[in-house]
């Protein structure tokens, strides 16, 4: 997706992938100083630990307490969290209306994070509630959205399915899915007409948005997010706009977007 918007516009730049394992994160980051290299992005499970070994933080990285792309500003890098803009864009294009939504966000880590920061900066939510396989990271979500001015609750990821039923807006931000597993959330537990918002992007129709389409829900692909996150982080990087269209051409290939 990257390197298809470089190409587009005759930009002399490659994005590559690294592995990167917890305990050699420091010392990564050091190598990536050495070389100078322009910027990168952070996925899971470096998004929280990276802050600490960088030199700046935009108030989105701030606001989201997690970073997922950083920007080499003549040798200071600079961590950003392009995931918040990444996951709100799709809905403010759906012209989503906030006021009096209930909210039901599965998962606690980085990408969650950004969830709350972004919808924390939406009026007129009514709830959200988080649901998470250990509570003391959903608490500790719930305490930072609490900050942020939204009214928040906890419960165990099985509890989920619970809450389903009566929420606006579901959320996944958690890997189920990416293995073609079967979503915690049937159909019967989705409500017609709400939003269900899969950000698991491979494959890109997952067992919880095929319930929802079941359902007769609006659906929100994580490619989306996918897209609209490294469109954010490309114009970071380089200062032009982003050509979306061919990022995303690249990224669905020639089957190109699910019906």
């Amino acid at each position: 997706m990257q390197n298809a918007a470089f190409s587009e516009l005759h930009l002399n730049s490659t994005y590559i992938a690294f592995k990167v394992a917890k305990d050699e994160l420091e010392q990564s980051i050091e190598s990536l100083r050495s070389i100078k290299i322009a910027g990168f992005n952070v996925t899971i499970p470096h998004k929280v630990q990276v802050m600490k070994y960088l030199d700046e933080l935009d108030q989105s990285a701030q606001r989201a307490a997690a970073v997922n792309t950083v920007n080499n500003i003549e040798g200071i890098f600079k961590g950003y969290n392009t995931d918040i803009h990444g996951f709100i864009e799709p809905l403010h294009r759906r012209n989503v209306d906030f006021q009096g939504t209930r909210i039901l966000l599965l998962g606690a880590g980085g990408a969650a994070r950004a969830v709350v920061a972004a919808l924390s900066e939406e009026h007129g939510i009514e709830k959200l509630i988080i649901a998470n396989r250990d509570p003391k990271s959903a608490e500790k979500l719930g305490k930072m959205g609490s900050d942020l001015g939204l009214y928040c609750e906890t419960t165990a990821l099985d509890g989920a399915p619970k809450f389903a039923p009566e929420a606006d807006l579901i959320v996944n931000s958690t890997a189920i899915g990416m293995k073609n597993e079967p979503s915690i959330i049937n159909a019967s537990q989705i409500k017609k007409g709400s939003i269900v918002y899969d950000l698991v992007y491979r494959p890109i129709t997952t067992d919880l948005i095929e319930n929802a389409k079941y359902a007769q829900a609006i659906v929100v692909y994580g490619y989306e997010m996918l897209i609209e996150q490294g469109a954010r982080a490309f114009e970071l990087w380089t200062g032009l706009p982003a050509p979306r269209e061919v990022m995303k051409k690249s990224l669905l290939g020639i089957f190109g977007e699910p019906s």
